[in-house]
């Protein structure tokens, strides 16, 4: 992949052997970007888990203390109650049939999906329009729920989702340039500990095998495990 020439002349001064706190990573980046907008910060983790296995698959939510930066556009399959309070929550579409009909057209205007539970029979239908974006709702996530109110609040406010790729890595958005350094690190911190905590038992040998922060045009920093797990 080519790069431009700011994230040329920033890559230069990162040492690969180096490695570095969560503010000292965090501080850096938002005093070299290599971006005219308001870039976001990513943890990226590679983790000892075998991805072939079904018991050690990573998925499930967190919420930031700091938010995520960005409008979260939330549409809601349901239909009566929980669709009037999906609407009074702030969702930018509501409905069912008709909504189902607008995805199938080719409407991909959103970030999160929610369904109640009586609706999911339906929205599996098109599973292979928002599977492959990773918008399927699911119980785990909190996106298949009839509190669906609670649901479009909380995402709203910057609870995010981390799952584990095939590869065994996790990547999840932590905010953007404009935060403080202070506002980044709770955050960072914040899903490190949720996916700590989600370990899958089966696991065995080194969980975290290595854990970076970068910005979405900016090189990856290598941070201190250890540093990140005694905070």
């Amino acid at each position: 992949m080519a790069h431009g020439k700011k994230y040329t002349e920033v890559k230069k001064k990162v040492s690969e052997e180096n490695i570095y706190s969560v503010e000292e990573a965090i501080t850096f980046l938002k005093e070299n970007p290599t971006a005219n907008f308001d870039e976001t910060f990513e943890l990226a983790i590679r983790t000892g888990l075998d991805a072939t296995k079904s018991d050690q698959a990573i998925r499930s939510t967190v919420a930031l203390p700091n938010g995520t930066g960005k409008d979260v556009r939330v549409i809601v399959f349901a239909t009566g109650d929980a669709a009037e309070a999906a609407r009074g929550a702030g969702a930018i579409e509501v409905g069912f049939e008709d909504l189902l009909e607008k995805v199938k057209g080719g409407w991909m205007d959103f970030d999160v999906v929610v369904a109640t539970p009586d609706a999911m029979k339906e929205v599996r239908k098109v599973a292979r329009i928002l599977g492959p974006r990773g918008l399927m709702p699911n119980p785990k996530t909190g996106t298949v729920t009839d509190d669906t109110a609670s649901a479009v609040t909380q995402l709203k406010a910057g609870r995010v989702e981390f799952r584990m790729d095939r590869n065994a890595n996790i990547l999840v958005p932590f905010g953007k340039r404009n935060f403080t350094v202070e506002a980044l690190a709770e955050n960072f911190r914040a899903i490190y500990d949720a996916i700590v905590s989600a370990k899958p038992d089966s696991s065995k040998g080194i969980f975290i095998k290595r854990c970076t922060i970068a910005t979405t045009m900016g090189p990856g920093l290598h941070v201190d495990v250890k540093e990140t797990a005694d905070a």
